[in-house]
């Protein structure tokens, strides 16, 4: 009998009245409720920072993911959540992440999920010097959902190259954006591009959590190992502020390798 993954999710809009995403806490609830269901054990919540969201600050984040916390339990909801944000790619980001107005995965001060405008791809390179320069590490969100790349998927590889990390959103796998975007997200796991899948979760009816789905397409793209690695190893990394463990070669389809202690909670502060 196999056993069920429980997985990370480093990107959900699960805070209320923040963003796009939950509105109320009842709406966060019965977000936190699909989430668990889904396999989800951890839940880093990113509401937008910078762009039309720039009032948003790092002490409201951290203090309201502290009080959805305590309401979680109260609920006798099993997810773990944590705080960090999705931030626009703007000039003055480095900066306001040193001031703590703008926060890195988890909070840890080592990740940072960027967003592009959906429409177009801009390039990165000065952006990801200064990251690099501060000792920070971008994660760039929904590559395989933005207009620019979908036209010119040729720029991802010199991203990496460039040491950027690159996050899929778990419904572009199973079809949910439309077949050009499932080609892309597909493709790239494939060719071992990708290092994180999470469900950019905005409502219970609006991208709900389909983890357990894409974890399963996943395993047939690439093999249970790196399937592993995408959904909950590498988010355990962030989670714990270590460095990403990368693999230098495709892996094949393989058998189930034990995950071990994967999220010490010690260390998940």
């Amino acid at each position: 009998m196999s056993r069920r993954e429980t997985f990370i999710d480093t990107h959900c809009h699960l805070l209320p009245g923040v963003d796009d995403g939950a509105i109320t806490w009842e709406d966060a609830l019965a977000m936190a409720r699909a989430a668990a269901a889904d396999g989800i054990s951890v839940a880093i919540v990113t509401p937008h920072q910078l762009g039309t969201n720039r009032q948003l600050n790092g002490p409201t984040i951290r203090a309201k993911t502290a009080h959805l916390q305590q309401f979680l339990n109260q609920n006798h909801v099993s997810l773990h959540v944590l705080p960090g944000a999705e931030v626009r790619v703007e000039p003055d980001l480095v900066e306001k992440i040193r001031e703590g107005e703008v926060l890195t995965l988890a909070d840890r001060g080592r990740y940072v999920l960027l967003e592009l405008p959906h429409e177009v791809y801009l390039p990165l390179d000065e952006m990801l010097q200064n990251l690099r320069r501060a000792g920070l590490i971008g994660i760039l969100a929904h590559i395989e959902r933005n207009q620019g790349v979908l036209a010119q998927p040729s720029v991802i590889q010199p991203l990496l190259d460039s040491g950027c990390l690159l996050q899929v959103t778990a419904a572009s796998i199973t079809g949910s954006f439309g077949p050009h975007v499932q080609k892309l997200a597909e493709r790239l796991i494939q060719q071992g591009q990708v290092q994180f899948i999470a469900t950019d979760a905005h409502g219970v009816n609006v991208r709900r959590p389909q983890m357990q789905r894409a974890f399963q397409r996943t395993v047939e793209l690439a093999g249970y190992r790196t399937a592993c690695d995408l959904f909950c190893n590498h988010p355990a990394a962030v989670v714990n502020d270590q460095p990403l463990a990368l693999w230098t070669k495709k892996t094949s389809h393989s058998k189930r390798p034990g995950l071990g202690r994967w999220f010490p909670w010690s260390k998940a502060g």
